[in-house]
């Protein structure tokens, strides 16, 4: 099971830096923040979560705290040698089928902006395939004007700053945008590709795969819970 090289994805700074840019030790070091609170308000208690993309466990670790059971997948396997106490699934997102479904499936780290149509499609097919009939999708998305609100800062209360360097446009809508994460004793930078999607498109792009928006979660519409659109519906794959 091979590795997908991520065209346009970059990262710098200390230790192993995945194909997608991330730095492997930064994302052992970032809090959880309130992720996993917006998780637990918005399924039932001791649900069973497919987390796509869980990185070193980031959430993945408050959520068992919470006693919810998780498969985490992730295509980087020096990220899941981080994960403790959930399955782990080596995969790329796109190509996982694990015959079953699930109570939840997670697709955070806004997944869902990935520059290529055909990515997005497919990391939502993913969803649809590991869906219970039953249950819902749990969706990150980037907040409005995220894009041109640039350059901005927050200093995260653990003591390090993160920066939205840029979003250059790389062409066909997408951006190509730079973040940096400044601690007291190393800096990690991360460029990555992202298409814009306003409300609109986001639903409309749900609705391509056969899901429909339930609740935008925060204030923000940045966590969305979808379900099904049709109850029981299964989602052809494209010829």
């Amino acid at each position: 099971m091979g590795t997908i090289r991520r065209a346009g994805h970059r990262g710098t700074g200390p230790g192993t830096i995945t194909p997608d840019g991330c730095a492997v030790e930064l994302y052992t070091r970032l809090p959880a923040g309130t992720e996993p609170d917006v998780v637990a308000a918005a399924v039932p208690a001791g649900a069973h979560l497919l987390e796509l993309g869980c990185g070193a466990g980031r959430v993945t670790h408050p959520l068992l705290e919470r006693g919810f059971t998780v498969t985490a997948v992730d295509e980087s396997r020096e990220m899941l040698d981080r994960v403790r106490g959930a399955r782990t699934v080596h995969s790329p997102i796109e190509d996982l089928d694990l015959g079953t479904t699930f109570d939840v499936v997670m697709l955070a780290s806004f997944l869902v902006h990935a520059s290529d149509a055909a990515v997005r499609r497919a990391l939502l097919r993913t969803c649809v395939r590991h869906l219970a009939a039953t249950g819902c999708v749990l969706i990150q998305r980037e907040g409005e004007a995220w894009h041109t609100h640039v350059p901005r800062e927050r200093v995260d209360p653990a003591g390090f700053t993160v920066r939205i360097v840029s979003a250059e446009p790389a062409g066909d809508g997408v951006n190509s945008v730079t973040a940096a994460y400044e601690f007291p004793d190393a800096t990690w930078t991360q460029t990555f590709l992202s298409r814009p999607l306003t409300r609109e498109q986001f639903e409309g792009a749900l609705a391509e795969v056969g899901l429909k928006v339930d609740a935008y979660l925060t204030a923000d519409r940045t966590w969305v819970r979808a379900s099904l659109a049709v109850q029981g519906a299964s989602v052809k794959s494209p010829l």
